[in-house]
């Protein structure tokens, strides 16, 4: 499974996703991760880049919020302790497993 993880430099919640996402691919050695740098306003616009980090399966979004505002900005993410710059690590567990679930059916 390849997971994407975009992001741009302006926002430093990626280095916090793209920490957990190692745990995840050394736990699920089928997962691999790719990181893809948003540079500017153009490819934000291009690829509908809804704020850093998002994480992708296929194009699929595994925390969507279609009322994202698409560019270069943070994104924030509820989780049970709060608001924060990342989804959890169980958060991130739980939508890689749906998604796998849905892509790779038993």
């Amino acid at each position: 499974m390849e997971i994407t993880l975009q992001y741009f430099d302006g926002c430093p919640n990626w280095l916090v996703a793209a920490e957990r996402l190692a745990i995840i691919a050394a736990e699920q050695p089928d997962v691999i991760v790719k990181r893809r740098l948003v540079g500017n306003v153009d490819d934000a616009e291009a690829i509908h880049f809804r704020g850093s980090p998002s994480i992708l399966v296929g194009a699929l979004d595994l925390f969507p919020d279609p009322s994202a505002a698409v560019g270069l900005s943070c994104r924030i993410y509820a989780t049970s302790a709060g608001f924060a710059g990342a989804p959890t690590l169980d958060q991130m567990r739980t939508a890689i497993a749906a998604k796998r679930v849905r892509i790779e059916p038993l």
